[in-house]
């Protein structure tokens, strides 16, 4: 048996259809199928001389092309969410659980919908057209020239609740309906069926977790990443889903509504506490509660529900494994966007690492099936289910303890940002000679810093609250310079030290620390030629003023820039910056050069690159994923096993149940966990001083002051240009001659 996960399915692959009988007892048989008049439905054709009717060959790639539109989509959202609707991460990851556990309660929607109204075929075809008026709504939320950002929330949202509804509403559906297509002696025939349902189920998501996040990172629309289009291939396949499952209309086998057993099981336990709420002070204790629901419903249903209750509470641990599973697309992709994708001759995508599940799913079930069970047999160890699932939950809490090992090497490249009444700060000595800089009250900066030297460590300043003027003193050649400079707190400053007609000149400007999602280097020049000079890294433009201006800092993509063009009026010259790597940041300092050389190029590093490779996930990947193949698949296995067979359609309901209520665990946890953050800071921070509100726009962290005393006027400290960037260029200039 080969699938992409339990949950991906509506029905277990022994279930073959459950018809209700004329009789008074709701007693379920396995029955040939018959329509309304008793007749019996006609046989699809068979493919090929086979046992193997032609219709399954509609429904197996319908069911591709659904689960490669639903996991492309699914694939992109947490990045979608942080780069194009400027959520932050724990928004993000609240949203994207919420939109995973609703494709998980609707289920029980559509198995009501198609057993007590419309049957499976319709059932099927009217929430498809949701689903694909969702994945549409979706796309046109994903183009930047369609309104706003808010209109770009509302289409996004509402594409994905049309979504969910499409897709929980099939998933009951689609694997029984194939099933139905089968005759009762061809139950070998059946059972390949839903091996080869499972490989298209497991091919559509490997192929859609690679090839979407590549439409989206490669493919370049509206001046950025392509999600109008990565978003709009799984639009498309599931209109071809839609259509393909519809032109084998004619072939289907449609069995019509038979009644929901859930729903009996739901009326009769309703009417169980009803009763006893009304007769237990007037009548005797009864063995079990479900027996007060003897005057209306039979004994035997009232054992089955016995039955299936017990079984139940095997199902009480697995909210909380799919509540670390399901973390692959949301806080395992967000590890990934940290860490250096270069695969050597080709750079991965941070979302098409979600595409190892499947794989090694593809992989691992006939290992353990055929390999690991039977040896562990052979040596005579009783390897019973529970064991089995006590085991697979012991190896998925491991692939977390994998997680956050990788995850403390990971963060060392990271700037821990500055807290509340703290400000960090590097020096850029660009003055001929060392300078030694001393700080009131601070033991930052001990040893001297030499020219043209890579900056130290950023040290963290004490503020007495949310801004601070601090006189800086500076030793250069024994002359001492005080430059008074102006702090805010949660932000992180560089000073730069250069030679000026009055001596060693100051320039204080604000630093971006946090790296980017997407891999891409942050980028800024300092200029120390006698020129003004125009540049462009990537595509992208700088303009560096004369005088120890600072560019505008600028995302550009990773790689090597050996040839960069740098404009000094009608002169060029050639600059080689040499790898722009990971989540880096630099500042590249323009100088002299000597003799001909022109301008040339000094390189500094402010935010170290992301040195831990992505490769370093896949341990993680293949703990989780031997995790699910022994207590998913076992414990779906075994309770099934241990059910009645008219029930068999409960458990699974509650199956798909306990997926939901593992992502609502990650929802609270993410927002109920404290206050928004934005990279760790609190997103609302309030002092004495007044409150300071962090936005994330387009990736830099943009600070806007407002000021709560009465009297006081709104004041910003930075305003972001035109493109979104924080224009740095101006900085704060001290002349120490006019400050001694």
């Amino acid at each position: 048996m080969l699938q992409k996960r339990t949950s991906d399915v509506g029905c277990f692959p022994g279930d073959i259809f459950f018809i209700k009988t004329a009789e008074p007892a709701p007693v379920y048989k396995y029955k040939a199928l018959e329509s309304h008049e008793g007749k019996a439905l006609k046989r699809s054709p068979k493919i090929c001389g086979t046992n193997y009717p032609l219709s399954i060959s509609f429904i197996v790639v319908n069911e591709f092309c659904e689960r490669f539109s639903y996991y492309g989509m699914k694939a992109l959202l947490t990045l979608y969410f942080i780069h194009y609707l400027h959520w932050d991460k724990d928004l993000s990851t609240a949203v994207y659980h919420a939109f995973s556990s609703l494709c998980y309660f609707t289920p029980v929607l559509g198995a009501l919908i198609a057993d007590s109204w419309l049957g499976k075929f319709k059932t099927i075809v009217y929430l498809s057209v949701f689903y694909v008026i969702g994945h549409v709504v979706k796309s046109v939320g994903a183009i930047p020239d369609i309104g706003d950002n808010t209109t770009h929330i509302v289409l996004s949202m509402v594409g994905l609740v049309f979504i969910a509804f499409g897709t929980g509403g099939i998933k009951p559906c689609v694997a029984a309906f194939g099933g139905d297509q089968f005759e009762e002696e061809h139950a070998e025939e059946r059972r390949k069926f839903f091996s080869i349902f499972y490989m298209s189920i497991n091919a559509g998501s490997v192929l859609s977790t690679v090839i979407t996040p590549i439409l989206r990172g490669d493919v370049q629309c509206f001046g950025g990443d392509c999600y109008a289009l990565a978003f709009g291939v799984p639009a498309v396949l599931m209109i071809i889903a839609l259509i393909v499952f519809i032109a084998g209309s004619r072939l289907y086998k449609k069995s019509p509504p038979e009644g929901n057993i859930l729903l009996e099981v739901c009326k009769c336990i309703g009417f169980a506490i009803k009763n006893r709420w009304r007769n237990s002070k007037k009548e005797p204790k009864r063995v079990h509660w479900l027996d007060w629901a003897e005057e209306k419903y039979t004994k035997r249903l009232i054992q089955e529900i016995k039955m299936v209750l017990r079984v139940l509470v095997l199902y009480i641990p697995l909210p909380m494994f799919w509540a670390l599973f399901d973390q692959q697309g949301s806080r395992w992709t967000l590890q990934a966007t940290r860490m250096n994708m270069d695969f050597g001759s080709f750079i991965l995508k941070p979302d098409q690492m979600q595409m190892l599940n499947a794989l090694l799913i593809l992989i691992f079930i006939p290992i353990f099936d055929m390999g690991v069970y039977p040896l562990i047999g052979l040596c005579r160890i009783n390897f019973t289910p529970l064991k089995k699932m006590a085991v697979g939950m012991i190896i998925a809490a491991l692939a977390f303890v994998a997680a956050t090992l990788l995850e403390r090497e990971v963060t060392k490249t990271v700037v821990a940002p500055p807290h509340a009444e703290q400000s960090l700060l590097q020096v850029i000595n660009l003055a001929p000679g060392d300078v030694q800089v001393t700080i009131p009250g601070s033991t930052a900066f001990p040893l001297p810093i030499t020219s043209y030297q890579d900056p130290q460590e950023y040290e963290r300043l004490k503020l007495n609250g949310v801004n601070q003027s601090v006189t800086v003193t500076v030793l250069s050649n024994g002359k001492n310079t005080t430059c008074p400079m102006l702090f805010t707190e949660l932000t992180a400053y560089s000073l730069i030290l250069y030679n000026g007609s009055a001596g060693i000149q100051c320039r204080l400007v604000e630093d971006h620390i946090t790296k980017s999602e997407n891999g891409d280097a942050y980028l800024r020049f300092v200029n120390a030629y006698q020129e003004h000079l125009n540049l462009s890294v990537g595509g992208k433009s700088f303009y560096a003023l004369k005088g120890y201006e600072v560019t505008v800092n600028q995302s550009v993509e990773r790689g090597e820039y050996t040839d960069v063009q740098c404009m000094d009026g009608p002169t060029e010259h050639k600059l080689n910056l040499g790898l722009l790597d990971f989540g880096a940041s630099y500042t590249v300092i323009l100088k002299s050069g000597q003799g001909a050389q022109g301008v040339v190029a000094q390189k500094m590093e402010d935010v170290h690159a992301n040195n831990v490779n992505i490769a370093w996930q896949i341990p993680q990947y293949v703990l989780i994923t031997a995790g699910e193949v022994m207590f998913s698949i076992t414990g779906l296995e075994f309770s099934y096993s241990q059910a009645p067979l008219t029930m068999k359609s409960v458990l699974q309901a509650g199956w798909l149940l306990t997926v939901a209520f593992g992502n609502v665990i990650v929802l609270i946890v993410a927002e109920g966990g404290g206050a928004r953050t934005v990279d760790g800071v609190p997103a609302l921070r309030c002092s004495p001083g007044g409150c300071q509100r962090h936005l994330l726009h387009n990736g830099p962290l943009l600070h806007l002051r407002e000021s709560r005393s009465a009297g006081q006027d709104v004041s910003g400290s930075a305003i972001p240009g035109p493109d979104g960037i924080l224009p740095l260029t101006a900085g704060i200039v001290v002349n120490p001659a006019s400050q001694n």
